[in-house]
């Protein structure tokens, strides 16, 4: 990164010592169930919040943001607790009440200097966010760690990391804006339903479809050698322009008579990303992408569900397939893969964890995460909406994000890494 003169700059933060912010009365105590859905999941993600307003200063931001944490861990106190094995050998929560990690710090610039931050810069955004440091496993990071970095223009920046066992995308949200609300003194406008034994396994458990989500691809292409290479991370931006001349390429063969703007992105990234990689034709790929499974259970999950309600689904074939034939045989993949995913097929794939406890196999395939539903602008703790917002970086590098962008949010920024050689190929394949 480099300031307006052109010299390097690099972002310096002090950090003072970290605290523990418990919640601000007595909460339940004791074991807390965390479902097969959650168990997939236990990564940490971190993203990043920047705040500046016209009509105050970040004077009083930290005794804000650390007061509201406390009065909202009352309603999501399992944030406070402590993560741990159960003994079905899988991860619990064990609500000791500790509460969350809080660190208080300052940069020696001003916040504009971070620069675009909807470009992966994981060296210098990794300062705004609090790792635990010597932690060997996720059970020695607590649930929840914020940030509050100060800036000298008046502004500053949330940085939270938090492990995705605890909630997907959508229960994220809804928390840091429920932590928004109680920093303006508002009510929750959605209070968390916090009972996750809704999504249990069946007993016996049925597993009725194929997962092959979980199916591990043997590597006949030696990607495994190319990802030797230095790793370069890049981000590229759909137009709305752009997205409807994909849905239109997508069409025009006229196997398709509608095509979503997530189907035409994902199946066109899958196949310039595959094509980078230079995969034999014979090698078996793989695309991997999560469905808000709220609505597709049944009965509906509830409002307000404190956890994760998204399931993996996928589109397997190989190399071969998806390069020579045309953009609506991906595209028809995809569809397929979103409709696949019914209530019996989410509870199959619980119950499949259930008896297998198999992880998703991440070999031979691009894991695409879509943020750009979630509502990440509307995050107000009485500063206004955040100027940006976004993740530090990617947990890992078969994952490719796509984030909305842009006033009107109709832009779509697609985040990936790729080997050197293989990144100069995709960024070819990506002018349209």
């Amino acid at each position: 990164m480099a300031d307006i003169s052109g010299k390097a700059f690099e972002l310096s933060v002090k950090k003072e010592e970290p605290t523990l912010v418990p919640p601000a009365e007595e909460t339940e105590k004791g074991l807390y169930y965390l479902s097969n859905l959650d168990q997939n999941i236990a990564v940490i993600v971190r993203t990043i919040y920047c705040f500046k307003s016209d009509l105050k200063g970040n004077e009083e931001a930290v005794e804000i943001i650390k007061s509201a944490l406390s009065k909202v861990l009352v309603h999501y106190y399992p944030l406070a607790g402590r993560l741990n094995i159960s003994t079905e050998g899988k991860l619990i929560v064990d609500c000791t009440g500790d509460g969350a990690v809080f660190v208080e710090a300052e940069a020696n610039c001003e916040m504009e200097k971070i620069g675009d931050i909807t470009k992966p810069d994981p060296l210098t955004l990794g300062k705004l966010v609090h790792d635990i440091p010597g932690a060997k496993n996720i059970l020695e990071i607590p649930p929840l760690a914020a940030q509050v970095t100060k800036f000298r223009c008046g502004g500053f920046v949330l940085g939270l990391c938090i492990n995705h066992c605890m909630f997907d995308g959508i229960g994220a949200m809804e928390f840091v804006n429920s932590w928004g609300e109680t920093a303006r003194g508002l009510p929750l406008k959605v209070p968390p339903f916090l009972d996750r034994s809704i999504l249990k396994a069946r007993k016996p458990p049925k597993i009725e479809f194929p997962h092959n989500e979980f199916a591990e691809i043997e590597d006949i292409s030696d990607n495994t050698k190319l990802y030797e290479e230095e790793l370069l991370y890049r981000s590229f931006f759909f137009h709305p322009e752009n997205i409807e001349k994909l849905k239109k390429m997508a069409m025009e063969d006229g196997v398709l008579d509608k095509c979503t703007t997530f189907q035409a992105l994902s199946a066109f990234v899958w196949r310039a990303r595959t094509q980078a990689l230079r995969m034999r034709p014979d090698q078996k790929t793989k695309l991997l992408f999560a469905v808000d499974g709220r609505s597709r259970f049944e009965p509906p999950i509830p409002e307000g569900f404190f956890g994760n309600a998204i399931l993996l689904t996928n589109s397997l074939c190989s190399a071969g397939e998806l390069l020579e034939k045309p953009l609506s045989f991906a595209v028809g993949l995809v569809d397929k893969a979103v409709h696949m995913v019914t209530d019996s097929y989410m509870r199959s794939a619980i119950d499949y964890f259930e008896v297998t406890r198999a992880r998703p196999s991440l070999s031979e395939t691009l894991l695409i995460t879509t943020w750009s539903k979630l509502a990440f602008h509307s995050t107000d703790f009485g500063w206004g909406e955040p100027v940006l917002s976004g993740p530090v970086g990617l947990p890992e590098k078969e994952v490719s994000l796509f984030l909305s962008h842009g006033k009107n949010r109709k832009s779509i920024n697609v985040l990936l890494g790729l080997p050197a050689s293989a990144m100069k190929t995709f960024e070819e394949l990506m002018q349209i």
